[in-house]
Order: C-alpha cells, then structure tokens, then sequence
C-alpha cells in the first residue's frame, strides 16, 4: 500500500505570514553573511601573513564552517537571526548538524556553478514555499521566525 509522504510544514495558502518576504529577507541575510565572512577573513589572513596569498581558499573556508556551524547551532546563520527567518526541514524541526552540512554543501556548489545558482535564486522567487534547488533536494524550507 502506497502513503504520501506527510509534510510538516506551513502551508503558504492557510498560513502566508510563515513565508512573507522569505526570499527577500534571505537575499539581505545572504549580504550580512558575506560581509561577516569577508571581515573574519580578513582578520584571518592578517594574522597569518602567510594567509594573505591565500585569501580566495580561507574566504571558501570559513564561509563554509560559519554557516555549517550557525545552521547547526539555531537553525540560522547570524544574518538569518538579523532578519528573523530559519531554516526547518520537511517535518518543521530544525536542522541538525548533517542535514546543515549537506545545506551548505548544496549552497556551495550551487554558488560554484553560476547556471545553478541563478536557477536556485529563480525557483525561490517562483516557488510557493520560497525554496531554492538545495531545500527542494533536502526538503527544507526558509520561514519567518516563529514566535
């Protein structure tokens, strides 16, 4: 006997306010982050001396490990925590420490790949949850922070 996998989530017909300006708030989010990742990079690659012919790989890393360890830890980078919206997976949780790492990893390569990325950043303007390739593989969603 076949059964539909059951979702958790927000409806966005009954239950809008859960994905109002999701995409719009996540754009600016995405901006906080670059300019936080951009500035540990530079105190990083300061420090290091050495890190100053590796700027490039130590920006791919710590962009990696901070968004890999803010998801982890609430569910949402600190630029997320700015604009009041989260990541929860298919049954409404939030994400624990494998399913945030295979987040960032579809962010990653989605970011590596410029046809992907702008393809992800259609489908969160088109789609009505608001979710990019990467949620859609992995079942997650973005929403406005509960409570």
């Amino acid at each position: 006997m076949y059964s539909a996998p059951v979702n958790h989530l927000p409806d966005p017909e009954r239950q809008a306010a859960f994905y109002d300006g999701v995409t719009v708030k996540r754009g600016i989010a995405w901006l906080i982050d670059v300019v936080l990742i951009a500035i540990a990079t530079a105190i990083v690659s300061a420090v290091t001396i050495l890190g100053l012919f590796f700027i490039p790989m130590i920006y791919l890393m710590i962009g990696f490990l901070y968004r890999w360890v803010t998801i982890a830890g609430g569910s949402a980078t600190w630029g997320m925590r700015v604009m009041a919206i989260e990541l929860r997976n298919a049954h409404g949780e939030r994400l624990g420490a494998g399913l945030a790492f295979m987040h960032v990893l579809a962010y990653s390569v989605a970011m590596s790949l410029m046809l992907v990325q702008i393809g992800s950043v259609i489908l969160m303007f088109v789609d009505e949850r608001g979710r990019g390739l990467g949620d859609m593989l992995l079942g997650t969603v973005m929403l406005n922070r509960r409570g």
